[in-house]
């Protein structure tokens, strides 16, 4: 596999990257791409991905993506954002206003002029923020379970009383110390799980034991919980791009697990009627960690967005 970790340096922060280079990748290893997907020549756009929050990292939410997108012919890369997998806390508090500067300097820093940003549900909101503070800079983007499409955590008749109840739990430090004692736990966090990868063969010891790791090995966890608290307000969310999602040109991939429970699936639905070039893949029975839910329909997609952008 052509794959290799490197840092990068930007304002009060290093952040370790992984890439992924186009070639044969050693993929036959479960994964099939389909006819037409395989061995491309290089020559299309870099594809910078942002992983999602909680105990993620860029291994664990595109470590099968990377490959099978360098092995269609795509240069991949994928950071670990400050404070998650082995990049070390930043000097600045993690807020959705410095992680989208933090995307637009990484960008800089790795000299990307035609390339496609995507990312997964805290990443996807990040791309989202990228894409407004930076128009007509990236080719594409692509969008799965995106945060920053609704206006509070929860939707529906309790959508209130939900996001207000978690909103409570932050603030007195419960969800924090709930998050850490569940994260220890493999049989908790197996069931956990079961919301975000409904797909049981997807959901395998193997991903327990890494999420549990990856929760033990950095400050993930509770820089994700300095980015909640900041953005949780009371009756509403912080950040929600709904509003401008009218001014982003370029043309966005959404997909989206239909029994996603965190963005539910409507919000998605309205997210790509308001973006002017969007198309929505709606992922049968799948959750919120779609692409690993659903890789033998999310990473084709994304190769054909892909090639159809480049």
């Amino acid at each position: 596999m052509n794959v290799r970790r490197t840092t990068v340096a930007v304002t009060g922060a290093t952040v370790s990257v992984l890439e992924w280079t186009p070639g044969r990748t050693g993929l036959g290893d479960g994964l099939d791409l389909g006819d037409g997907l395989g061995d491309g020549d290089g020559d299309g756009p870099t594809v910078l991905l942002l992983h999602g929050g909680g105990a993620d990292s860029a291994e664990l939410s595109w470590g099968e993506v990377g490959p099978a997108l360098a092995k269609a012919g795509f240069r991949v890369l994928a950071p670990d954002h400050p404070g998650f997998g082995r990049s070390p806390r930043a000097e600045w508090p993690l807020t959705q206003e410095h992680l989208v500067r933090y995307v637009g300097e990484l960008v800089d820093a790795l000299d990307l002029d035609d390339y496609v940003v995507g990312g997964l549900s805290l990443g996807g909101g990040l791309t989202l923020g990228h894409l407004l503070d930076r128009p007509g800079r990236a080719r594409g983007a692509m969008l799965m379970g995106c945060f920053g499409i609704m206006p509070r955590l929860a939707d529906g008749p309790l959508g209130r009383l939900s996001h207000a109840a978690t909103f409570l739990l932050l603030r007195s430090g419960l969800l924090a110390a709930m998050t850490r004692s569940y994260a220890r736990d493999p049989a908790a966090m197996e069931r956990g799980l079961r919301d975000i990868v409904r797909n049981p063969s997807a959901r395998t010891p193997e991903l327990v034991r890494a999420v549990i790791a990856e929760a033990a090995a950095s400050d993930g966890l509770e820089v994700f919980g300095q980015w909640q608290r900041e953005q949780v307000l009371w009756g509403r969310l912080r950040t929600d791009y709904t509003d401008r999602l009218h001014e982003i040109e370029a043309p966005t991939l959404l997909v989206h697990g239909d029994h996603d429970r965190g963005v539910p699936i409507a919000r998605a639905r309205s997210a790509a009627r308001l973006l002017p070039r969007s198309e929505l893949l709606e992922v049968p029975d799948a959750g919120h960690w779609v692409q690993r839910d659903r890789p033998d329909l999310v990473i084709p997609a994304m190769v054909g967005f892909l090639r159809r952008v480049g």
